[in-house]
């Protein structure tokens, strides 16, 4: 359900503020789309970006990770955290090179995050990244055991303080370029699954799940 949200000073979009979105479905859409996000923090001064994997849950995302990640110790700490997420539709090619773009998705989410300690939220949480991933893939999968989960950080995020921003559609010339002799448009891109690889030690006659053989990211 769309749900219109009012952005705070610090996520309202400065730069091409048209292209904001403040609607939590359309935010959520575009997290449930992604793969990869990246965590800003700043530790002693110094400013890191660590990509990794992540899932969402209701107004909540999940990250995970070894327990001695510097990145995950630091974040539990209480300290401010930048979470990221874009999806690339397109490049853009105007006719001059100023005004050539990308169309994409992005969110941002500021906030800090903590610990998930209560066992059964630490695999629903694990649970919920694996099937972000790969949806399917869980119940066929040995679920974690107990040094496994002991091993393991993940962290809760709540989705606060966040904004959106869409590039969509065709070059934005300059009228006085439109008649520039070359071709201007768009180049689309997307995410395409290729053919399932057998690891080499699987057991004979196992064959590949429909949900990898037929994978496509849900749009």
């Amino acid at each position: 359900m769309s749900e219109a949200y009012t952005p705070t000073q610090r996520t309202r979009v400065v730069r091409e503020p048209q292209r904001a979105v403040y609607d939590r479905a359309a935010a959520y859409k575009i997290l449930d789309e992604g793969f990869i996000c990246h965590v800003g923090f700043v530790v002693d001064g110094q400013p890191f970006v660590i990509p990794t994997g992540y899932g969402r849950a209701g107004d909540n995302v999940y990250i995970h990770g070894s327990a001695a990640s510097r990145m995950l110790r630091n974040l539990d700490s209480g300290i401010a955290v930048c979470f990221t997420v874009t999806l690339l539709d397109g490049l853009v090619l105007a006719r001059s090179i100023f005004n050539h773009s990308m169309n994409y998705r992005s969110v941002v989410v500021l906030g800090t995050a903590k610990a998930v300690t209560e066992r059964e939220e630490k695999l629903e949480a694990l649970r919920l990244l694996s099937e972000h991933i790969l949806p399917g893939r869980w119940v066929e999968s040995r679920h974690p055991n107990e040094k496994e989960l002991k091993a393991t950080t993940v962290l809760r995020l709540p989705i606060v303080e966040f904004s959106a921003k869409v590039r969509q559609g065709p070059p934005m010339d300059d009228e006085e370029d439109l008649s520039f002799p070359t071709w201007a448009g768009v180049v689309p891109l997307r995410m395409v699954a290729g053919e399932p690889v057998n690891d080499p030690g699987l057991e004979p006659g196992r064959t590949v799940p429909p949900y990898a053989k037929q994978y496509r990211r849900n749009l």
